[in-house]
C-alpha cells in the first residue's frame, strides 16, 4: 500500500489544503478562522506548503493591513486528490466491514453519505 503524503498528513495542511480545494482562493484570515489555529502555527504550515509547490501566495496590502491570499496550485491539487485516493483504500475495508455489520444502526451505505468510494 502506499504512503500517505507526509507534507499534507499533517491535520492542518490538510485543512488548509481542503479549504482551498473547494474555493479559487481564500486569504489568511479566513483560513485562521475555519481552521481555528494560531497566526503563527498557520504561518509555518503555509509556508511548508508553498514550498513544497502545493500552494501559492500573494501578499499585498488593504488599505495599511497586510493580507495574504493562497492558491492552489496544479502540483497542490494533483497531489491532495492523491491523497484522498490513498486515504481511499487505506478506510475500504474499514467501511465495507461497518456497512455489514450491525454497528451500523442506521443501516445506510457510508459510501453515499461520506462520498468515499465510488
Amino acid at each position: 500500500m502506499i504512503e500517505l503524503n507526509p507534507i499534507i498528513h499533517s491535520q492542518l495542511r490538510l485543512s488548509i489544503l481542503s479549504i482551498l480545494m473547494s474555493v479559487e482562493e481564500a486569504d489568511f484570515m479566513y483560513i485562521k478562522q475555519k481552521t481555528d489555529a494560531t497566526m503563527g502555527n498557520l504561518s509555518v504550515q503555509i509556508t511548508k506548503l508553498e514550498e513544497a509547490g502545493y500552494i501559492e501566495t500573494e501578499k499585498t496590502f488593504q488599505g495599511k493591513r497586510p493580507r495574504t491570499v493562497c492558491r492552489m496550485t496544479e502540483t497542490g491539487k494533483s497531489a491532495f486528490i492523491e491523497y484522498v485516493d490513498t486515504l481511499r483504500e487505506y478506510i475500504a475495508p474499514a467501511i465495507s466491514k461497518i456497512e455489514k455489520t450491525s454497528d451500523n444502526p442506521s443501516g445506510n451505505d457510508l459510501c453515499p453519505e461520506l462520498g468515499l468510494l465510488p
